[in-house]
């Protein structure tokens, strides 16, 4: 009879690639975010409110003063109210962030073996899904108020991808405000100095060659108003008949949009992980 020996099971080794810590990492501080929302569903509840609200603001009180030849403000509207939420929506990394440094969490993860960056991953991926939530609550409360996508579902899928491209941009922005000053009270002031008139002082709300001269000049070149012309592009919310734009930003608002959107990440994205490094060596 003869005797069988057994292999020893095999053991994976114990370091892994960093590209696959790194998504792991990555992974983990992005679940601590989407259980933090479910803990608090407040913070869920309001930013939904919030669309809804402005949605049934400007479309039901601002709709019969507004004129648009060849289209209805409804459908004009749509595109810079999908554009100010999901630019308002990505304070909430900033807000979170300055949070967490006041109340010594980052200084928990200092004893963790993980990437620098995970943190910040976390916190803009928490983000892109409000606004990804906020987009699909304001896309329903559109159509229940008469808002009609006029493309094809590809073109309609595009814009979506792109408005929330540009506030995961813009949530890294956010990120890196948030670790440079000292409270979540000054981070909501500073945003809403630098938001408010991006959002107001653009092509959302109104025509921009219905604004003054030097206004027009401001609203053309803003990049919020290449990503609302882009939007109504795409959803083929373009009034028939409308002016061509003159500036180049507004006649070509995609690619303005991607390109503001990849400089934006290739600078903010360094910046906030060399910010964060900084801040938990102290």
């Amino acid at each position: 009879m003869t005797a069988t020996t057994s292999r020893p099971p095999e053991i994976a080794p114990a370091n892994t690639s960093a590209i696959a810590n790194w998504f792991n990492d990555g992974w983990i501080t992005t679940r601590r975010n989407l259980i933090k929302i479910k803990r608090v569903p407040d913070v869920l509840v309001f930013t939904t409110l919030q669309p809804i609200m402005f949605v049934l603001l400007f479309t039901y009180v601002y709709a019969g003063v507004i004129d648009i030849p060849g289209s209805t403000y409804t459908e004009f509207i749509m595109a810079g109210i999908f554009a100010q939420t999901v630019v308002f929506g990505s304070t909430y990394s900033g807000s979170a962030m300055a949070q967490d440094l006041r109340d010594g969490i980052i200084d928990r993860f200092r004893t963790l073996p993980m990437s620098p960056s995970a943190v910040l991953i976390g916190r803009t991926n928490g983000d892109l899904l409000i606004n990804s939530i906020s987009m699909g609550v304001m896309m329903a409360t559109g159509f229940i108020v008469g808002w009609r996508i006029r493309s094809s579902a590809i073109e309609a899928i595009g814009a979506v991808a792109l408005l929330l491209l540009f506030a995961y941009a813009l949530s890294w922005v956010m990120a890196f405000l948030g670790m440079s000053v000292r409270s979540p009270e000054v981070i909501n002031n500073v945003s809403f100095l630098i938001l408010f008139p991006l959002t107001f002082l653009s092509n959302a709300f109104v025509p921009s060659d219905t604004l003054p001269p030097p206004l027009q000049v401001f609203a053309e070149y803003n990049p919020v108003s290449a990503l609302v012309q882009a939007a109504r592009e795409l959803f083929g919310n373009v009034p028939p008949g409308a002016p061509e734009p003159t500036a180049w930003p507004l006649q070509y608002p995609i690619v303005t949009v991607l390109i503001g959107v990849t400089v934006v990440l290739l600078v903010f994205i360094p910046l906030s992980i060399r910010k964060f490094t900084s801040i938990t060596s102290r």
